[in-house]
C-alpha cells in the first residue's frame, strides 16, 4: 500500500508556458522534478491532472504536460473541467483504489486549481503536504504572482482547523 501519492495539477504547456509565463516557473519545475523523483524512489504513485477547456483541448499542444516534467506510462492521468481536481473526475476513486490517504500537492494555479483541490482533499480527510516551492500562478489581478504564492503558503501553513494535518514543505524536505 503506497499510502502517499504525488498530485500535480495543470502543469500544461498552454497554462504555464504561454505568455505571460507562470511565476517562478523554472524553480517550480525543478521542485516538481525533485518531488517526482522522490515519489518514484519511494514507490508512490504520480498523478497528473490536466485541465480541459477551449484552448486546452485534449491532446492539443497546449494541453500537453510541460516537457520538463518526466511523465511515464506508469503514471496516472486525470482530465478535469473545473478548478477542483475532484469535481466530476475519477480522482477520488483512483486515490481510493490506490489506498492513498496522504497527498503531496503541487502545480498551477496556486490561487485557483491548487487551492480548490487542496481544500477538497482536506475536507475528504486526506493528509496534504503542499510543496512550498512546487506551485505557481499567473501574474494577474491586484497582487503579483509572487505575492499570491507567498500569501497562500503562509495561509496554508497557519491552517490548523483540519481533520488531518496540513503541511507546507519545500521539495527538498519531502
Amino acid at each position: 500500500m503506497p499510502g502517499t501519492a504525488l498530485l500535480i495539477v495543470d502543469m500544461q504547456c498552454g497554462v504555464v508556458a504561454a505568455q505571460p509565463a507562470a511565476v517562478r516557473l523554472e524553480q517550480v519545475l525543478d521542485s516538481l522534478q525533485l518531488a517526482i523523483a522522490k515519489a518514484r524512489q519511494r514507490g508512490f504513485p504520480v498523478i497528473f491532472v490536466q485541465h480541459e477547456e477551449a484552448g486546452l483541448e485534449r491532446s492539443s499542444a497546449a494541453w500537453q504536460l510541460h516537457p520538463a516534467l518526466p511523465a511515464t506510462a506508469a503514471d496516472h492521468f486525470i482530465g478535469k473541467r473545473h478548478g477542483d481536481s475532484f469535481c466530476d473526475t475519477e480522482l477520488a476513486g483512483l486515490l481510493q483504489s490506490l489506498e492513498v490517504s496522504r497527498l503531496w500537492l503541487g502545480g498551477c494555479a496556486t490561487d485557483f486549481c491548487v487551492d480548490s483541490t487542496l481544500r477538497n482533499a482536506v475536507s475528504r480527510g486526506f493528509q496534504v503536504t503542499v510543496i512550498r516551492d512546487g506551485h505557481t500562478t499567473l501574474p494577474a489581478f491586484a497582487l503579483s504572482g509572487e505575492q499570491v504564492i507567498d500569501h497562500f503558503n503562509a495561509v496554508w501553513q497557519a491552517t490548523k482547523a483540519t481533520p488531518q494535518p496540513l503541511r507546507v514543505q519545500a521539495a527538498t524536505a519531502l
